[in-house]
């Protein structure tokens, strides 16, 4: 039996449910929870018993940020998001790679200037509000002292 024939002959086996299950999942999370969310509209077990499934199965809680952690997929997702494909000359491709991987650690070497100058404008303003806090402090301590001072000259009985 060929490889070819036994694949096929195995897919004829599955069940509606192991079909309905690899349709889901070759349309990804969304599917499921439109499959579940029909579910509950229709008849609420079904949807309750989509929702236990899909957290045994741990199909809501896979695919999340692991497909990205791969460099080589990056980069494939960026190509694919941004037209960049595959020239056919290595030497230009890698010339493409290099510069491409150049232009994004100055973007982020950009991106962390800028945080370094938020975060100094940020205490810059903090600074100057907290001197002026300090000021309005002082200017109210010396005022209260100015009023406390001839009250309390007022106060004492003159010695004759």
């Amino acid at each position: 039996m060929t490889v070819a024939l036994e694949v096929e002959t195995r897919k004829s086996e599955d069940g509606w449910f192991r079909r309905a299950e690899g349709w889901l999942d070759e349309r990804g999370k969304g599917a499921w929870i439109a499959a579940m969310v029909l579910g509950f509209i229709l008849f609420w077990p079904i949807g309750l018993a989509l929702l236990f499934y899909m957290i045994w199965s741990k199909r809501m809680f896979s695919q999340g940020c692991a497909r990205h952690t791969s460099s080589a997929r990056h980069t494939e997702w960026m190509n694919r998001r941004h037209g960049f494909r595959p020239s056919g000359n290595t030497a230009f491709d890698a010339y493409k790679a290099e510069t491409l991987k150049r232009l994004m650690d100055e973007q982020e070497q950009f991106e962390a200037f800028l945080e370094r100058l938020r975060a100094a404008k940020d205490k810059s303003e903090f600074d100057q509000f907290m001197d002026e806090r300090a000021e309005a402090a002082r200017e109210a301590r010396a005022a209260r002292d100015d009023d406390e001072a001839p009250g309390a000259d007022d106060a004492e009985p003159a010695k004759s």
